[in-house]
């Protein structure tokens, strides 16, 4: 309720109108020129329709190719729309499998489930813009430096609200969790403003290449690649080194893992800043696809990533990457196939949560949860 209120409309002003100047392309114009374009899209809906109209609700308008053409509800499905509709489905579900690893993650040792991790997303991709716009730096070097970034806003996050609820009851540290989505939401409104603003995509992530007849935009390649180069690094960490092994064993029992004589504090703190790294390169990613920026930008990513969890098995970090891909492929597959029911495109990702919680609440490769202290 309390995200709703600042989506409250703002009807413009008569001054509004009398300033309103035409917003240039998306495509054409720089993105720099776009960041600085604030008293366009301060006016009324058609001029942000103008600046952001190519990607403003394009799942529930109409259903886009991989070319970029907008597929008409009659128009048949071919194999070629078929396949390029299945590539998007990859390239989506393992956006949502990048968020979903901090979901499991998290949960597995704390039995928390981290509301805050969706606005990742959000702070990732804003400090991508600033590091290019404000610091000058090459993509190159400021993707990585927002995900760092980001894992340690991950860090503050349970140190400041997190960690003085260790022995509170659970509802307090869901409490907390959503205080602190709210927190960082309304900080970002408040410090870097609620316009939205362009990400600048890099011209090698933008090119689009023909494979038998299929127009697959080379962004959607990279993001899978992306994903499964970070899962196995992150499966290495867990089942490879002695960190890993602290990780696997707070998340069967905290007092003997205190008993081992293992800092529970600091495996919780590299937990929070391994996921919270995955979150920012999955906004980074998820920034470039939909290059639009706003503080409310990870909401929807984040609790669609938190049913991909539940639905692989929250807990599990293989399920987690399985239910992100299967939520994904479900999502585009039903506007592709369907596209009168594209208006009910994050509906159908609710009702997955609903049956599986109702049919198979462990989710597919979940393990019956057992309460520890």
């Amino acid at each position: 309720m309390a995200t709703l209120l600042f989506f409250a409309p703002s009807f413009p002003s008569a001054r509004d109108f009398r300033t309103l100047r035409p917003a240039p392309p998306l495509e054409s114009a720089p993105w720099t020129d776009l960041l600085r374009s604030e008293p366009a899209s301060r006016g009324p809906p058609a001029a942000r329709r103008r600046l952001f109209g190519p990607w403003q609700n394009s799942a529930i308008r109409c259903v886009f190719r991989l070319d970029g053409q907008c597929r008409k509800k009659d128009e048949p499905v071919t194999l070629t729309i078929f396949s390029q509709q299945l590539i998007n489905a990859v390239s989506l579900g393992s956006l949502y499998a990048l968020v979903a690893i901090g979901y499991t993650m998290v949960y597995g040792i704390l039995r928390l489930i981290n509301f805050a991790h969706g606005d990742l997303l959000m702070v990732s991709s804003y400090a991508a813009i600033y590091g290019i716009t404000i610091f000058m730096l090459p993509w190159y070097v400021s993707f990585p430096l927002a995900m760092l970034f980001t894992g340690v806003v991950g860090i503050l996050l349970d140190r400041v609200a997190y960690k003085p609820l260790r022995d509170a009851p659970r509802i307090s540290l869901l409490i907390s969790a959503i205080g602190a989505s709210f927190l960082l939401e309304n900080l970002a409104l408040v410090i870097l403003g609620g316009i939205p603003k362009a990400f600048p995509r890099p011209d090698i992530f933008a090119r689009v290449i023909t494979v038998l007849g299929v127009r697959i935009q080379v962004l959607t390649l990279y993001i899978p690649t992306l994903t499964l180069t970070l899962l196995f690094g992150l499966l290495f960490i867990v089942y490879r080194t002695k960190t890993g092994k602290a990780m696997r064993a707070a998340s069967k029992d905290f007092e003997t893992t205190r008993l081992m004589g293992i800092n529970l504090d600091r495996i919780i703190a590299v937990t929070f800043l391994l996921g919270s790294t995955l979150a920012g390169a999955g906004g980074i990613m998820w920034a470039m696809k939909y290059p639009q920026v706003n503080p409310f930008m990870g909401v929807i990513p984040g609790l669609k990533a938190f049913i991909a969890a539940v639905l692989g098995g929250i807990g599990n970090i293989i399920g987690a990457v399985i239910g992100g891909f299967l939520l994904g492929l479900g999502e585009i597959l039903l506007v592709a196939l369907f596209p009168g029911m594209a208006q009910f495109r994050d509906a159908f990702a609710f009702v997955i949560l609903i049956l599986v919680l109702l049919f198979r609440p462990t989710g597919i490769m979940g393990e019956p949860i057992t309460d520890k202290t």
